[in-house]
């Protein structure tokens, strides 16, 4: 495929895509983790597939759609449409040759035109065709990419086999489908959203349409709900002929997807990578008064052991360590209790997850209290996750250090990772603002390839250099003195933070000097997609979490761009500097003039939590000191922490499809999958 791919550059004939399309579309994904000598060959190959110089490529065939414009501009909308439904018939047909691939393109770019007001740009269109070849293309924020997806997703919706649009939040997925929907029905197609609220008729409805637009969770949950609908049967062959056998439908009934053809997955770093931490689990209630009311008395039980003494806390791997000193004092406590206290693996358990929720789950970070309910907030995006709980206990023993209502846990009934999910579907594409750094991973997970797509219009954003603290609140005086300069300018900024409790804290310090903001945490998803799009209004101040309002563009007010355009100011560094790069990529859109500036301090919870020990050593030399650190020594030790934690975050997702592996062979969850 290399070699075909390289003597296609190389042509100075007309690009043909034929050989393009149909090795990156089919190619197959592993449904397991390879090993030994397979496993070492799939990370040879990730450092070559890059190598692959896919840009020029799919400009080129951009630039053959375009060339087809003046035949479709002069058409009436009649004869357009004629058109349209021409080349659905073809699709569906299985007819299409590499000139109608081209052609479609066209036709469906004009369509977009009339109804939506809105052309693609060339790279617009070869992100598109990157899609529909099975590829991640990285699209910078602002570039279109939700106008980009509707081209490959209209093909794939006239294969007639249907197309799964995936996106981070219901909000965005019923406002995408809403907005496009002109084009699908032009095109012939139908198109439908699936969020939370919906009954199982309705998604059965959705799913059942050429473009369903939905999220990761509710996409995966369904498939799990369906797997459990099937019981022992692990096909729908399977279900078809136990009904014509002895007349039951086995389920079949209930099921409400129809397959997974092709998902085109919106912000792809973030779905496929970054929440591929988390396995997706469907449980189910299972009430036990007793098991409540131990994890009570182990958070009363945590409160009397000491830090150090009793307990050691590695912040680095999350992880709570008796000491032997705290074993006895254990032991101590509970010797007159009776019940599951009597067992020493139980009882240390218990109060290790007891003192875990105490040391390493913080109010206002981890999660909010809202009507005496724990609500999770999401690590990423800083949004509330009220419908997700943690896992094996550890969602009780927050509530019960924080003395809510203890729920009964639960039993797990079915459950899969994320990067196993989307390695089901036939054919996998996506777009995101910041892929490359992920590429390998990318490809030895999915095999997918990533692209990085070039700007309409050059980038003309000010990178500032970072500024380095010795300590968080001389960092945040400087960060607040910066604000208040850039306002009197007029500048609209984005301040991203990465928690709950550093945006309250931001807040109240802007409010002290009297500087009017909007602050962004956990809130509702309309709500801070219409804050984050006035976010580049003259004058406006917005502190929010560095992923809030992804997906939404901010477009600079009257103006504001002769003034410097969109100030973004990040006050720490996440785990991951794809989520930095992220926020930066705000400001300066569409060849718009911005700037971003980052703020460190030593105390910050990234260098503290990742740093290696000499690191610390070095840094611990100016901890507490008032001011900034000049020496670039000290920043190129923070971006070796970041690197540390991103190393780390890898390997827990490698952990992850492993444990998968493992429930699918010994304990047979998944069944056989073809």
């Amino acid at each position: 495929m290399t070699t075909a791919s390289s003597d296609i550059i190389a042509s100075d004939g007309p690009v043909v895509p034929s050989a393009m399309w149909r090795n990156l579309s089919a190619r197959p994904r592993p449904t397991k983790l390879p090993k030994g000598l397979d496993a070492a060959w799939n990370r040879a190959v990730s450092w070559l597939v890059p190598l692959v110089p896919r840009q020029r490529r799919f400009m080129r065939l951009a630039h053959q759609v375009v060339a087809l414009e003046g035949e479709y501009t002069n058409l009436s909308e009649a004869r357009l449409r004629e058109a349209a439904m021409l080349m659905r018939e073809r699709f569906r047909l299985g007819r299409e040759t590499d000139e109608d691939l081209i052609r479609a393109f066209a036709i469906v770019r004009e369509a977009a035109w009339r109804l939506l007001e809105m052309k693609p740009y060339p790279v617009q269109i070869a992100a598109a065709m990157a899609m529909d070849a099975g590829i991640i293309c990285e699209m910078a924020t602002g570039e279109g990419k939700t106008l980009a997806a509707t081209l490959p997703a209209t093909i794939s919706g006239w294969r007639g086999r249907g197309c799964h649009v995936v996106t981070v939040n219901d909000y965005l997925a019923a406002r995408d489908a809403e907005w496009m929907m002109p084009l699908y029905k032009f095109c012939g197609l139908r198109v439908s959203p699936v969020t939370g609220e919906m009954t199982p008729p309705q998604r059965r409805e959705a799913y059942a349409c050429d473009i369903t637009y939905t999220t990761n969770k509710e996409v995966a949950a369904d498939l799990l709900r369906d797997r459990l609908a099937m019981g022992q049967r692990t096909g729908l062959p399977r279900m078809l002929l136990s009904k014509l056998i002895d007349g039951h439908t086995g389920g079949a009934d209930r099921l409400v997807m129809r397959g997974l053809e092709h998902a085109i997955v919106d912000e792809a770093d973030s779905i496929l990578v970054d929440e591929a931490v988390t396995p997706l689990i469907i449980s189910g209630h299972a009430p036990n008064a007793q098991q409540t009311e131990a994890f009570e008395e182990a958070a009363q039980l945590a409160v009397q052991l000491k830090a150090k003494e009793h307990y050691d806390v590695n912040h680095r791997f999350r992880e709570i360590k008796f000491t032997r000193a705290g074993r006895a004092k254990l032991n101590e406590l509970t010797e007159d209790m009776s019940g599951i206290w009597k067992g020493v693996r139980r009882r240390e358990e218990l109060v290790n997850q007891a003192l875990t929720a105490r040391e390493l789950y913080s109010l206002d970070k981890q999660y909010v209290i809202q009507e005496g309910k724990i609500v999770i907030v999401d690590e990423f995006t800083g949004r509330l996750m009220p419908d997700r709980t943690w896992r094996d206990g550890m969602h009780q023993a927050v509530e019960a250090k924080e003395g809510v209502e203890v729920t009964p846990p639960k039993d797990t009934l079915a459950r899969i990772s994320f990067q196993r999910f989307f390695r089901l579907y036939r054919k996998l594409s996506g777009m995101t603002g910041t892929a490359y750094e992920s590429r390998f991973e990318l490809w030895r997970v999915y095999r997918i390839p990533v692209v990085r797509v070039p700007t309409n219009r050059p980038c003309i954003r000010t990178q500032q250099p970072t500024r380095m603290f010795g300590n968080a609140d001389s960092k945040w005086r400087h960060i607040v003195e910066q604000i208040r300069e850039v306002n009197e300018t007029g500048r609209p900024l984005l301040v991203g933070t990465r928690s709950v409790r550093a945006s309250e804290h931001l807040s109240g310090m802007l409010t002290e000097l009297g500087l009017q903001h909007q602050v962004l945490n956990a809130v509702r998803h309309e709500e801070e997609a219409k804050i984050v799009a006035q976010a580049g209004q003259r004058g406006h101040i917005t502190v929010a979490t560095n992923m809030a309002g992804r997906g939404t563009d901010i477009k600079l007010g009257r103006a504001v761009a002769e003034e410097g355009g969109l100030c973004v100011i990040a006050t720490e560094r996440h785990e991951s500097g794809r989520i930095d790069r992220q926020l930066y990529g705000r400001a300066a859109r569409q060849g718009d003039p911005g700037s971003a500036a980052s703020y460190l301090a030593i105390e910050d919870e990234v260098i503290q939590r990742y740093a290696s020990k000499w690191i610390k050593l070095i840094l611990a030399r100016q901890r507490g000191r008032d001011g900034q650190l000049v020496n670039p020594i000290y920043r190129r030790l923070a971006e070796q922490a970041q690197l540390r934690a991103q190393r780390m975050a890898t390997r827990q997702r490698h952990a992850v499809l492993k444990a998968d592996d493992w429930f699918d062979e010994f304990l047979g969850f998944a069944g056989a999958e073809g």
